[in-house]
């Protein structure tokens, strides 16, 4: 499946702006399944400094600067995707247990488990609490296959937790997200990637794209896409399988990749530092349109 995507940020100042410096991780990267046919990033107004860069993690970074007094700032990336289907819709009934995942994480030594290794770890927006891994518990039954866990855990993430986009910020722990049972895409794969986390398994945090679809017989909205965010938990022989707890999926061919991390923070799809401004106001738009 072919797409366009189209996403545009804007932000209005209430005083002027003299200098911005940012990062951005907005267009789609290369992988297994996706390839990333053709992308550009535009921003007004016109940087003074503008480049591209190939992160710790594989991602591509646009990093641009703006020097002189603004007081409106525009990004808006252009891109076409090709997305191959993962062939996981069903997830494959073989997987090892959880537990011989976990001591394969901890004994092997070759590249794609050294490299998952670190997806083991705490990161700076999850941390494998004892309260997370209780509350996976009754999905990591002994011997259970890790898929099989992993799937289980999504369906009651998706049917136990509420999605309000009210309830959390940027900021707001697992703790409280786990204990009022709220939150938005972010926080449920964070939820995910803690619990998997804390049983001594490794999982990475994936942000992206959702096509969206109207309902039958309407027009769809302009806009009315959106950046979403889902994780993937590693399994040795297999590689790398997506999970998507806020719509109870494993993601096929509507899930467009920008970049993957260890949480939020790593693949922040737009950051930075600005220098005046007084206060402001955001918009953003996603369109993500089918090519064939």
């Amino acid at each position: 499946m072919k797409y366009r995507v189209i996403h545009k940020t804007h932000y209005a100042y209430s005083d002027a702006v003299s200098l911005c410096q940012n990062e951005a991780h907005l267009l789609p990267r290369n992988c297994t399944y996706q390839q990333c046919l053709k992308s550009d990033l535009i921003v007004s107004p016109l940087p003074a400094i503008q480049h591209t860069h190939t992160d710790f993690f594989g991602n591509q970074v646009n990093y641009f600067a703006i020097q002189s007094p603004h007081e409106t700032l525009t990004i808006t990336a252009h891109s076409e995707v090709e997305v191959q289907y993962p062939g996981f819709s069903k997830l494959p009934t073989d997987s090892p247990s959880w537990e011989q995942v976990r001591e394969v994480l901890e004994t092997a030594q070759d590249g794609d488990t050294l490299e998952a290794r670190e997806f083991v770890l705490d990161s700076p927006f999850i941390t494998a609490t004892t309260d997370l891994k209780t509350y996976a518990a009754p999905s990591f039954t002994p011997e259970r296959p890790i898929l099989d866990a992993v799937r289980d855990l999504m369906k009651r993430v998706f049917h136990e937790f509420s999605y309000d986009p009210h309830f959390t910020t940027i900021v707001t722990p697992l703790s409280d997200v786990l204990a009022h049972k709220r939150g938005v895409c972010q926080d449920f794969a964070h939820l995910m990637i803690g619990c998997v986390r804390s049983y001594g398994l490794a999982a990475r945090y994936v942000s992206g794209y959702l096509e969206t679809l109207p309902p039958p017989g309407q027009e769809k909205l302009q806009g009315s896409d959106a950046s979403h965010a889902w994780l993937s938990v590693f399994v040795p022989e297999q590689g790398w399988v997506d999970f998507d707890p806020t719509n109870n999926q494993i993601p096929t061919y509507q899930h467009i990749t920008t970049g993957w991390g260890r949480d939020y923070g790593d693949v922040t799809p737009l950051r930075g530092v600005i220098f005046g401004g007084g206060t402001h106001t955001l918009s953003v738009s996603v369109d993500v349109d089918r090519l064939n």
